[in-house]
């Protein structure tokens, strides 16, 4: 539940509600396209006008009889997000006029009894003015009128949005930063179904439609006390199968979402096996410095008697040893299974990519490495590691002084990281080896 006051925009499919979203916002937040149906989340942010802040929702369009069961989902989506607004946005199309949809979306807000404002978008003149006025057979009185994707009026909507705010404080406090656990992975393995097992409420839609989600969402979650926010994205898939603009905006957010977390849950498909596209979109979390689990879902239907989670364990590991160093746990978004297990883990592992070690205790790892493994020899010259520092985490880098930087082997960055894993507890976080001339 987001906190403060909270703006929900409604309406029927396609009248503008992304766009009016991400005017509002004065960034391009929600992804937007010519056709309905694109938004189908609840979709959350923050906006400031006038010295006052309040939560603004995109919703999925509103459709009163749906006829597909991903359709009657967004509907369930728009009504928990009217429920949980303080003042509720109707946006209505000028271009269309007045439909069903659109007078039984305003019953349902009228009878909910909380204050709204109808809101005709598309009006881009005066000339369009006239029009809108078809809007008073609505029966929800007076409208404003604004053109989302020009801008034009939408200042005059905010003012009439912070009027209808509730009078209040809201909460401008600045706290500590929550750790920010992104769930990612190839379309349909199940992301959402895990997002909805641990926030405890369809917050977010689900369909065996492959590529529902298509929005970044974040939801905040408290775990033991501790507060953290967990990023719903939508599937990545290889290039080549982008057909739909919609999922090349919806890949950007996802890696945008890859970007700012500090775990990244990467979800596979049990049933179908860890894939190479699996390991890449690790990989990419890995290049970015956030820490990694490996999630293998829908472990529930997998037949036990020919392979445990530990034989899966070692073949995986066999056939991508890159997977090594990163955790790898089995689960059921479904059932629940170890889904809370996996959040204490990303959890353990946000706070492993922060680890900070001691100068003093970095180079008495070092002096015992000089003594029982020092660097090989190249050419007959001899590397010698000097001294080593932290000079920064998240994820945690070593810089090495040596004396020939660039005679130090791959195979020999990789064991000083084996090693600073294992002695220092660092499995699930890249770590970072650099070498510089002493």
């Amino acid at each position: 539940m987001p906190k403060g006051f909270v703006v929900a925009i409604v309406g029927r499919p396609n009248v503008g509600k992304s766009t009016l979203f991400n005017r509002l916002l004065g960034e391009r937040r929600a992804v937007i396209d010519d056709f309905p149906g694109v938004t189908r989340d609840r979709n959350y942010a923050e906006v400031a006008w006038n010295r006052r802040v309040f939560t603004l929702v995109d919703t999925g369009g509103y459709v009163s009889s749906p006829d597909e069961d991903i359709t009657e989902s967004v509907s369930q989506q728009v009504e928990i997000a009217l429920a949980e607004a303080h003042v509720i946005v109707i946006l209505v199309d000028v271009k269309t006029g007045p439909t069903d949809d659109d007078a039984r979306m305003g019953k349902m807000v009228r009878e909910g009894g909380k204050p709204y404002l109808l809101v005709v978008n598309k009006v881009d003149s005066e000339k369009d003015e006239s029009d809108a006025t078809r809007f008073y057979g609505l029966g929800l009185g007076d409208f404003d009128v604004v053109s989302a994707i020009s801008g034009r009026k939408s200042g005059d909507l905010l003012d009439e949005i912070i009027g209808k705010l509730p009078s209040g404080e809201e909460e401008t406090e600045e706290k500590e930063a929550m750790p920010k656990i992104a769930v990612v992975g190839r379309p349909n393995v199940g992301k959402s179904t895990l997002v909805n097992q641990l926030v405890g409420e369809e917050r977010v839609v689900v369909s065996p439609i492959a590529g529902t989600t298509r929005d970044a969402i974040d939801l905040p979650v408290k775990r033991n006390g501790r507060e953290f926010l967990l990023i719903d994205t939508a599937g990545l898939r290889r290039r080549s199968r982008k057909k739909e603009q919609v999922e090349y905006y919806s890949s950007i957010r996802t890696n945008a979402s890859i970007e700012r977390c500090d775990t990244a849950i990467v979800l596979v498909d049990g049933e179908e096996g860890c894939t190479l596209q699996d390991v890449k979109i690790l990989g990419h979390a890995v290049d970015l410095g956030k820490g990694v689990i490996l999630a293998i879902n829908k472990w529930d239907l997998l037949e036990k008697d020919h392979m445990t989670s530990a034989e899966y364990t070692r073949e995986l590991i066999g056939r991508f040893p890159s997977l090594r160093d990163y955790p790898i746990i089995f689960i059921s978004a479904l059932t629940g299974q170890r889904t809370w297990r996996v959040m204490d883990l990303a959890l353990t592992v946000c706070d492993r990519r922060t680890t900070r070690i001691a100068t003093g205790e970095l180079n008495r790892f070092l002096e015992e490495l000089n003594v029982t493994s020092p660097p090989p020899s190249k050419r007959g010259r001899v590397s010698k590691m000097y001294y080593c520092v932290q000079p920064k985490a998240e994820p945690p880098t070593v810089l090495f002084f040596t004396s020939r930087p660039k005679d130090v082997p791959e195979h020999y960055r990789r064991f000083l990281e084996r090693q600073l894993r294992e002695k220092y507890d660092l499995e699930g976080t890249p770590v970072r080896i650099v070498f510089k001339q002493k």
